[in-house]
């Protein structure tokens, strides 16, 4: 087995945990409360039920897509906290509702770093390789806190923020109109333009990749040119 099947397999585990494990073992503590409470506490159970089933559907879409693996876990994370802290007021039992904000930040934070630990078990460190794979990758580009580079199946998408909001932050290119890829060094005088929106930008001084696609040239400060030159190259159709 080589070292990116070993990948796939941990980070597809911690995946189904995030998307199905939280809202699975959820279930299970909204139905052991509501046995010991009124019937109509079994209403309960739809909530947990909901995320199981939605987190399923979600599942089979984002599974490849590390983009979304933090929403998804804050998300959960943070629904269970509130659950585990408030439902035990259907039985009488209050006390626990005094940990609803602190159970929900540990939460979300407990979410987050599932989906982060997944994504750092995938791309850390970043081989060539995983091109062969159909990860969508994720390049993040230096001096610009919440852009990055997604490069997927067949299609690269450089955006300004992680969930765009408009089209003026983000560009989409299928990877057949890329033309050129070529490495590049900054000194950090120069003064970068974008044709999408960013906010925040720094000028920094180090490696860099020419992205040429459907005529237009994209300087994108990156720390792993040598990668993201390969992977673009890799999964060119030819």
């Amino acid at each position: 087995m080589s070292e990116v099947e070993r990948r796939h397999r941990r980070v597809q585990r911690v995946v189904a945990v995030i998307y199905l494990g939280i809202p699975l073992v959820l279930l299970g503590f909204v139905a052991w409360i509501s046995s010991t409470g009124p019937a109509a506490a079994w209403i309960g159970c739809v909530v947990p039920a909901g995320m199981l089933v939605l987190g399923w559907i979600l599942r089979r879409r984002h599974r490849y897509q590390p983009r979304w693996w933090m929403g998804v876990g804050g998300l959960y994370g943070g629904i269970a906290g509130l659950v585990v802290t408030l439902f035990p007021l259907v039985t009488g039992v209050w006390w626990p509702a005094i940990l609803a904000l602190p159970a929900l930040i540990v939460g979300v934070v407990g979410g987050l770093a599932l989906a982060r630990y997944a994504d750092r078990v995938l791309l850390v460190p970043v081989v060539p390789e995983l091109a062969d794979t159909p990860y969508e990758l994720v390049f993040r580009l230096r001096g610009l806190p919440l852009a990055a580079v997604l490069v997927g199946a067949d299609s690269v998408t450089i955006q300004s923020h992680p969930v765009p909001r408009s089209e003026q932050q983000f560009r989409t290119y299928p990877l057949a109109e890329v033309t050129g890829t070529f490495e590049f060094s900054l000194s950090g005088a120069e003064r970068l333009k974008f044709p999408i929106a960013v906010n925040h930008a720094v000028a920094t001084p180090g490696p860099a990749v020419i992205l040429q696609a459907s005529g237009e040239d994209w300087v994108l400060p990156t720390n792993q040119p040598d990668t993201l030159i390969d992977v673009l190259t890799r999964r060119k159709p030819h």
